[in-house]
């Protein structure tokens, strides 16, 4: 039976989201395939986390448990996931397109000799041939193409995340679990960890329930000091539109769209904004979307919850004063 792969990302025993959500586009893979969820768990005393991952759709879970695995370093990680995938032989892996996804992934694809396709958008299976086709942005996000492997396995893939939904959680569901053995030291992973600076608060876009983002119409970077203005009020973060990131008018890591985060917030503020389709692509599949525009032909009003067309800073500026005032200050 054919299997797909998902690799379970965790640290200190908290496992990142983008694992469940891969979780979820595997179980409709699998199915179009007849075939299986697997999930890949490495690390050291990890076994609390093997009903969780039963918990969220896998079906059977391989497992490396050893000390050298304690904290993620490239070689011990890329060696396990190689050796288990040569002697298991899945049909596709997956692999969250985070910062430690990226950096395992091409490891482990270049041991395996396998093809592996990154930043993927959209993931099927091809009725024919029974590939996985993974969709991707291009040319600086101006085109989407569509990636086949055809003679190598496993078909890898780093999935960004918050493309996919997280599936329900079924309590009490139980797999298999299949326990490997493997001669790893600490000479081998080249590298020890002495200590660790937690990082100041970074933007979390992907992961925020509240997003207040601005674009070519809020006109500079004054403006995006209100809308950040905005954004503490409501406990959420600051987005913006690829125009504006080049434009210089705040840091990428705010750029929602093709070419920046895929977001999936309860409530989405687009303010000036005018809805490109690149744009559209990285916010749409938001809870509630309400768009503030002055041009009632904004692409940006078609998939738009809530749309309101004016001057996006008076309609700012009266929802600030308005939670001001809800709270008294």
């Amino acid at each position: 039976m054919k299997e797909v792969w998902v690799f379970i990302e965790q640290e200190e025993l908290k496992i990142h989201p983008v694992s469940f959500e891969l979780l979820g586009i595997a179980q409709k893979l699998a199915k179009d395939l007849s075939g299986k969820v697997s999930a890949v768990l490495v690390g050291h005393n990890v076994k609390p986390l093997v009903e969780e991952i039963f918990a969220y759709g896998a079906e059977k879970i391989y497992v490396v448990d050893h000390k050298v695995l304690s904290y993620y370093r490239h070689i011990p990680y890329v060696y396990a996931l190689t050796y288990l995938a040569k002697k298991y032989k899945p049909e596709i892996f997956l692999i969250g397109a985070t910062t430690l996804g990226r950096d395992l992934a091409g490891g482990v694809a270049t041991l395996l000799e396998t093809g592996l396709t990154a930043d993927v958008t959209e993931l099927s299976i091809d009725p024919e041939t029974k590939n996985l086709l993974m969709t991707r942005p291009a040319y600086g996000g101006n085109i989407m193409a569509t990636i086949v492997c055809p003679n190598h396995r496993p078909q890898m893939a780093t999935v960004r995340p918050r493309v996919f939904p997280i599936p329900e959680r079924e309590e009490g569901k139980i797999g298999e679990v299949i326990e490997e053995k493997m001669e790893l030291t600490e000479e081998m992973a080249g590298v020890e960890r002495i200590g660790f600076l937690p990082k100041e608060k970074t933007v979390n876009l992907e992961y925020a329930d509240i997003i207040v983002a601005g674009g070519k119409g809020i006109g500079g970077k004054e403006g995006f000091e209100i809308l950040k203005e905005l954004a503490h009020l409501l406990n959420g973060e600051v987005g913006a539109s690829r125009f504006a990131v080049e434009s210089g008018w705040i840091s990428y890591e705010h750029q929602v769209g093709q070419t920046g985060k895929t977001v999936r917030p309860k409530v989405y503020f687009a303010f000036g904004i005018s809805g490109a389709i690149q744009h559209r692509a990285g916010m749409q599949n938001s809870d509630f979307i309400i768009a503030v525009n002055i041009d009632p032909e904004a692409p940006i009003f078609k998939i738009a919850d809530l749309g309101i067309i004016g001057d996006w800073k008076e309609v700012a500026t009266a929802l600030i004063r308005a939670l001001k005032n809800r709270r008294g200050s």
